[in-house]
């Protein structure tokens, strides 16, 4: 069921400056038990919204790894999103228009602060399992460091510690993509969505990968056309259909919010910190995932005291956690089992 918090105060920013106030859209699925020890808080990745069961299908069903017949499940639409939460598309209530370029940009740390501003107001002090995938396990990487005791169970998946070079490149080529489109800039929700729309067509590249491409999209073999073809007509149709549901000026910012994250900032390197870190851990790669490698995950599993780590074998690349169903199930259910 979707709610919406509201924070009549000033929230700072740690690039300086602040926001006046404060909105965080969230939905919660299934029930506190009577101990309130049963809660699951799951972050989103980057264009997800509040509603898991609208883009990360096969998880709340019954029997599987956050059932919220089971548990109490919490996800909360991120800072700089365009799904009810702060952002771009919000009303400056300094001026009383929204946004739009203007909003200013926001780290990972920041998205956490107001997570846990969200949390302080339902209640949770702590929770039975923070889990999150891509920009969702950075969430969860930084809360976990902030607040060590907040969960007993952290499930980190196709993520990292920081922003890896290769990570930041492919962001700034989707930022370039969207600054050419003339009308980046103009104080409309439908500004520069065509050049939105080529910034998701790069990003998917990262996404699958090869493998996954060659495995969807190959050409029918008794195929005749010269031109028109099957991945040609993929990417455009992934970049209109986020043309649709989203909005550039929040994906700007999103993609700007990645590029920031480093858990080791100010706090004696990655290691350091990944050292304060208390929680059972699960740290889950994907086999053929370019994006955030295996090795990478290796690394960061290495660093967190007591982490296991699992893999899922997948062509889909990044986009395994989302594909592979019933294999992040079993190794999550495995996990919180054991």
């Amino acid at each position: 069921m979707s709610h919406i918090f509201h924070y009549p105060h000033r929230f700072p920013l740690e690039g300086g400056g602040s926001l006046p106030e404060l909105t965080i859209a969230y939905d919660v699925f299934g029930e506190p038990n009577a101990r309130g020890d049963n809660y699951v808080w799951v972050c989103h990745a980057l264009t997800a919204n509040s509603d898991v069961a609208d883009w990360w299908p096969h998880t709340l069903d019954s029997g599987r790894f956050i059932d919220s017949g089971r548990y109490c499940v919490v996800c909360a639409n991120i800072l700089a999103s365009c799904y009810g939460t702060t952002g771009p598309l919000s009303e400056d209530p300094t001026t009383g228009q929204p946004w739009y370029d203007r909003f200013p940009p926001v780290t990972v740390r920041d998205i956490v602060a107001a997570h846990r501003l969200l949390a302080l107001h339902l209640g949770i002090s702590r929770v039975q399992m923070l889990v999150g995938s891509s920009i969702g396990g950075f969430q969860c990487v930084e809360w976990a460091v902030q607040e060590p005791a907040f969960a007993r169970h952290l499930v980190l998946i196709a993520t990292g510690a920081k922003a890896s070079p290769w990570v930041t490149a492919l962001n700034a080529s989707q930022r370039m993509a969207i600054e050419t489109d003339a009308t980046w800039g103009q104080p409309s929700p439908q500004a520069a969505l065509q050049g939105m729309g080529t910034a998701r067509s790069i990003a998917l590249l990262s996404y699958r990968g090869g493998k996954a491409y060659c495995k969807t999209q190959a050409e029918p073999p008794d195929e005749t056309a010269l031109f028109d073809r099957r991945a040609d007509s993929y990417q455009r149709y992934q970049g209109q259909k986020l043309q649709r549901r989203f909005n550039a000026y929040s994906y700007y910012r999103l993609t700007q919010a990645i590029d920031s994250h480093d858990v080791g900032r100010g706090r004696g390197g990655v290691e350091a910190a990944l050292g304060r870190i208390c929680s059972k851990t699960l740290v889950v790669a994907i086999t053929s995932d370019i994006l955030f490698p295996p090795d990478e995950h290796q690394q960061l599993a290495a660093m967190i005291p007591g982490a296991r780590m699992a893999t899922i074998t997948s062509d889909f690349g990044h986009d395994g956690f989302l594909v592979e169903h019933d294999q992040l199930n079993d190794i999550i259910q495995q996990f919180i089992n054991s």
